[in-house]
């Protein structure tokens, strides 16, 4: 079975998205690298899974964001709902929850800060699924930027997880392992949080990211 893709995103708002990088390079310009990710992220998805099992749990309102009419096309064909819960733990667990509502089936969860993020990332941790219950594919900052669930139902072990800290990835895969899943490794990626992970994520881009591109014209 295709595993459904889905991706947990906030409106790329001027000051309510990627506010860390905003603190540095100013609120509008974080706002457009938060667009200019998002949209390599679902473009991503995509070509991976075709866009009729593509998912997006979002946070704020895509009609008042930067790119707004660039993001409503690259989600045509998509199923879109909005996030629910208090605190990212459980508006994780609940995107999935509502994932395992829709119909039985595995699901890849993403979010919008690895624009790098290639097909070949995508299938190695879909691929995981074969031999494991779960696939947490780790970031180099400790947290985590991918997590495949065989039944998405699992997602409830992620309500209590500590999220947004170094030993946040080592945090979730206790979490699995402790519920009895068997949970394999994905790709190792790096996320985007400031400005030095800004700059090592663009120079690894594909050549027709929006991101690279955004970030190759600097803080204008």
């Amino acid at each position: 079975m295709t595993p459904r893709i889905l991706v947990i995103a906030k409106a790329p708002v001027p000051g309510l998205a990627k506010t860390r990088l905003g603190a540095e390079v100013g609120m509008d310009v974080a706002a457009e690298l938060a667009a200019a990710a998002l949209l390599d992220t679902l473009k991503t998805c995509v070509a991976t899974v075709g866009v009729a099992d593509c998912r997006l749990a979002l946070e704020g309102d895509l009609t008042t964001a930067v790119h707004a009419d660039r993001l409503a096309a690259a989600l045509t064909g998509w199923t879109v709902f909005p996030q629910r819960g208090d605190g990212l733990a459980e508006r994780l667990a609940f995107s999935h929850l509502d994932l395992a509502a829709e119909q039985p089936g595995p699901v890849v969860q993403i979010c919008m800060d690895t624009p790098q993020v290639t097909e070949a990332d995508l299938t190695a941790v879909i691929d995981g699924l074969h031999d494991h219950d779960a696939v947490l594919a780790d970031a180099e900052d400790g947290g985590w930027w991918a997590l495949a669930l065989a039944d998405p139902r699992r997602g409830e072990h992620l309500v209590g997880v500590p999220m947004s800290t170094p030993t946040t990835g080592a945090a979730t895969r206790a979490a699995f392992e402790a519920a009895g899943l068997t949970v394999g490794h994905g790709p190792v990626l790096r996320d985007v949080d400031v400005v030095d992970d800004a700059e090592a994520v663009a120079a690894v881009c594909a050549a027709d990211s929006a991101f690279g591109e955004r970030w190759r014209r600097g803080r204008v």
